[in-house]
């Protein structure tokens, strides 16, 4: 299968969020953001650590309150994975979560208050070698915008964005990177289409307030789909009112769909209809479950019949084709052996996780090479 993206992604400066970098030609990460009390360290923990499973590169943490600070330094000593405080209205908190071990400050330009205050923050953030976002959002523009453009509007967003980013530039600080997000797709692309032409620092990529795990899933995917691939974008989160892991799990099956990054299993998979040999939907369900585990990337053609199975599964890592009496499992675009329905899902499940144990093995060599 054709692992190459035609996407030329816009240059962009590269930043430092922790042991993790944006921007340049670094891989575009995926984040997601913690939706427990942060005060609760051990719900906290927990949840940073199912999404360090489940593939994230980088998490945000929500820190309204100084009492909130103290408990992310507690978090902070629990996880190696790189962390992000969400910093509203009071900077004092910025400075707290600094001292404490924070790899990026989101701030918001438009609740954080004063330059002075700002100026704080990005001495802190130097000294102690944090990089930054500068997160502007529709829903919460300053006001002086608000009144001078009447409602939310792409040239607000980026209007506030560049007020932002001079004041670093004059600040001499360029460990940052930006977003202009909404929730309405079209502000939104049009924000980050315009703001993109503007700076050189790399971009957060995101949809705000997308809605629940299937309405925010598609708009997400419509408005980030459109601009990774005009190469728009170095980092994102998929906003779902849903389980964070969700948010985790379509930020890589979108990137894999632009083969802009590969991790874990990519199914290939039918709709079904009557010429099936097997409930692929059945299978496919209990199938995605099972695996969703494996980071190695791995292309998995599932096909319930024999009008495309043999040319999809030719085209796969590991595939299957239904046939009648028995099914056939490619390997490597190979025929391999036959399969019943009997116990199907299982003897899947085992050639997938045989051939990722494989394929990591053979990636672990070419890296010790390197």
């Amino acid at each position: 299968m054709q692992h190459t993206s035609f996407i030329q992604r816009r240059p962009s400066r590269q930043i430092r969020v922790g042991s993790l970098l944006v921007g340049g030609d670094a891989p575009i990460s995926v984040q997601s953001m913690t939706n427990t009390e942060t005060c609760d360290v051990a719900a906290t923990v927990r949840q940073i650590q199912a999404l360090e499973k489940a593939g994230a590169d980088l998490v945000r943490v929500s820190v309204p309150s100084m009492e909130a600070a103290e408990a992310f330094g507690k978090i902070r000593q629990q996880t190696q994975l790189p962390l992000i405080a969400d910093i509203h209205f009071d900077h004092k908190i910025a400075l707290r979560v600094a001292e404490l071990g924070v790899d990026c400050l989101r701030i918001n330009p438009g609740n954080i208050g004063r330059e002075d205050r700002v100026r704080e923050v990005v001495a802190a953030a130097r000294d102690r070698g944090i990089s930054m976002r500068i997160g502007v959002n529709a829903g919460s523009l300053e006001k002086d915008l608000q009144k001078k453009y009447g409602e939310p509007t792409p040239a607000a967003l980026v209007e506030s964005a560049l007020r932002h980013v001079d004041h670093l530039d004059r600040l001499d600080f360029q460990e940052f990177k930006v977003s202009v997000k909404a929730s309405d797709v079209f502000m939104a692309v049009a924000a980050y289409r315009q703001l993109a032409k503007e700076i050189e620092q790399p971009l957060h990529l995101g949809i705000t307030e997308a809605g629940g795990l299937r309405s925010g899933t598609v708009k997400s995917s419509v408005g980030l789909g459109a601009l990774l691939m005009e190469g728009i974008g170095d980092t994102l989160r998929i906003s779902l009112a849903a389980d964070p892991v969700e948010e985790i799990k379509v930020g890589f099956d979108l990137l894999k769909s632009l083969r802009l990054r590969s991790k874990g299993v990519n199914f290939i998979a039918c709709p079904s209809c009557s010429r099936q040999n097997f409930d692929v939907v059945a299978t496919m369900n209990e199938l995605e479950n099972r695996v969703d585990d494996l980071l190695t990337p791995l292309d998995v053609a599932v096909i319930g019949c024999v009008v495309n199975g043999p040319g999809e599964a030719r085209e796969a890592e590991l595939g299957l084709t239904g046939g009648s009496p028995q099914n056939l499992i490619y390997i490597d675009g190979k025929p391999a052996s036959k399969v019943t329905n009997d116990n199907l899902i299982d003897q899947l499940e085992e050639l997938i996780r045989n051939k990722a144990a494989e394929k990591q093995t053979q990636l672990d060599q070419l890296l010790a090479k390197d």
